[in-house]
């Protein structure tokens, strides 16, 4: 689990006053760190280009071009030439050593991009957006320094970005690179150290990232033991009764020592499976709203889910009911919406009138909001990068893929964190799990990427 911020403005500062480490060299340690991974990667003589813009940003790449000069074919790019006082600094070193500005952009092996940085706050202008898609055209490996030239500290494109294979961020990781718009942008993430340890140049941050290492499925270490010992989850089936059997599935195959269906038909269910019109006595939590449609009248909803305090997890077609503002008042509950979800529910609670893309567009500003109206409440709101959210407290979850764009998958999620309700993790505990659990499982299916089916992603959870 990793710092996130959405500026790094006060960890710098905290650089020149307590460490006595000025600006400029904290811009040669940024350089260099990406001086030392090329010279390790490609060969000597190999054609760079960087272009760089007038600030601080493009006074790391111009310090880069003076550590390249001399043993590769550097050409340096300033459409916008030099403004700020390091930059022009970095830029009289280049010309000291033999450097030249260049102004044709042609073939290269490397391209990095160190035009605008991570302060970016308004829309590029006409003739960068050109510059912009001329560079990602090009068939080269592509580096962004610090954050790909085009993307807001919100993590949007403004509006469109560089398109990198690998960025370079300096002295911590930017809560921008991790939103759902930037994800085709940023490519792999590395942090730059600037002249003393993540540890030193650090402070606690409210944001975190949540690393592949964080995930701990719920292996079972009693020997002695009964299915009775791992809870017993209640699904709640609707008008798709699909979209339950898939997330009792799930709960099964992460750990639920007993999964029952609650429905008012007779349905054929996996003989693994249980099923019933009531709620069971021994239910430990329930999973609710995949599919459920207009199944349920108010007494019969009640009875099911509003008459007990047993962990919920809500999911689908609730968030567009007015049932919401009832539920939020349970102790002990995760929300799962996707963006047009969590849109719907923000509009029924008063909280703010958005469209999914202005949630996109913001997911940490609108999930924080939330936050301070439901302080109580675990909020994952889907995407490409899950954010997992109780009061203050904020994870994102880089590991997904785009495999899991497929009908189901949100079900299977939703089983994932009941199974782990059921067996008495914290609702916060069991969102964060759940969802390393749904976004690593969807990287172990050895198929292509749009081939994975629930089923898939059921049987790999099964085998983290």
């Amino acid at each position: 689990m990793q710092n996130l911020y959405k500026s790094v403005a006060f960890l710098d500062k905290k650089c020149y006053e307590n460490y006595s480490l000025p600006e400029d060299i904290l811009m040669e340690h940024a350089a260099d760190g990406i001086n030392k991974f090329i010279r390790e990667r490609f060969e000597k003589g190999s054609k760079i280009l960087i272009v760089a813009g007038p600030g601080n940003n493009g006074g790391d790449g111009v310090a880069l071009a003076r550590l390249l000069y001399g043993d590769f074919e550097v050409s340096l790019v300033m459409p916008y030439g030099a403004k700020t006082k390091m930059c022009k600094i970095q830029l009289d070193r280049f010309f000291a050593v033999g450097g030249e500005l260049s102004s044709n952009i042609k073939e290269y092996d490397i391209v990095i991009d160190a035009v605008f940085g991570s302060g970016l706050s308004k829309p590029l202008r006409d003739d960068t957006v050109l510059l912009i898609e001329r560079l990602n055209l090009l068939k080269a490996y592509k580096i962004a320094v610090d954050i790909p030239s085009g993307i807001d500290e919100d993590g949007k494109p403004l509006p469109v970005a560089f398109k990198a294979d690998i960025t370079f961020t300096m002295g911590a990781l930017k809560s921008a690179l991790y939103m759902d718009l930037a994800k085709d942008f940023v490519g792999k993430v590395k942090v730059v150290d600037l002249g003393v340890s993540r540890e030193l140049y650090e402070e606690p941050s409210h944001i975190k990232l949540l690393d592949e290492v964080d995930l701990k499925p719920p292996y079972r270490e009693k020997n002695s033991s009964h299915k009775g010992n791992y809870g017993h989850l209640a699904v709640i089936a609707g008008e798709k009764e699909g979209a339950a059997i898939l997330a009792a599935l799930s709960a099964l195959n992460f750990g639920a020592g007993l999964v029952t269906i609650i429905t008012n038909e007779k349905i054929n269910v996996p003989y693994e499976l249980m099923y019933s019109n009531s709620l069971p006595k021994t239910a430990n939590a329930i999973a609710v709203g995949m599919g459920l449609g207009q199944e349920y009248s108010d007494e019969d909803f009640n009875s099911l889910v509003m008459d007990n305090n047993l962990p919920l997890v809500v999911d689908a077609d609730l968030f567009k009911s007015e049932k919401i503002k009832e539920l939020l008042k349970k102790s002990k509950i995760v929300l799962t919406p996707h963006p047009k979800e969590f849109a719907s529910m923000l509009d029924i609670l008063n909280i703010a009138q958005v469209s999914p893309k202005e949630i996109q567009q913001n997911r940490l500003y609108f999930v924080q909001q939330f936050c301070k109206k439901y302080p109580e409440v675990v909020l994952l709101l889907k995407g490409a990068n899950p954010i997992i959210a109780k009061n203050e407290e904020l994870f994102i979850n880089p590991h997904g893929s785009n495999a899991l764009s497929k009908g189901g998958s949100g079900d299977i999620l939703t089983g994932l964190i009941g199974a782990l309700l059921a067996q008495g993790y914290e609702p916060l505990s069991a969102a964060i799990q759940g969802s390393l659990a749904h976004a690593i499982a969807s990287k172990k299916v050895e198929k292509a990427n749009y081939a994975l089916t629930p089923i898939d992603l059921i049987e790999a959870v099964g085998c983290l």
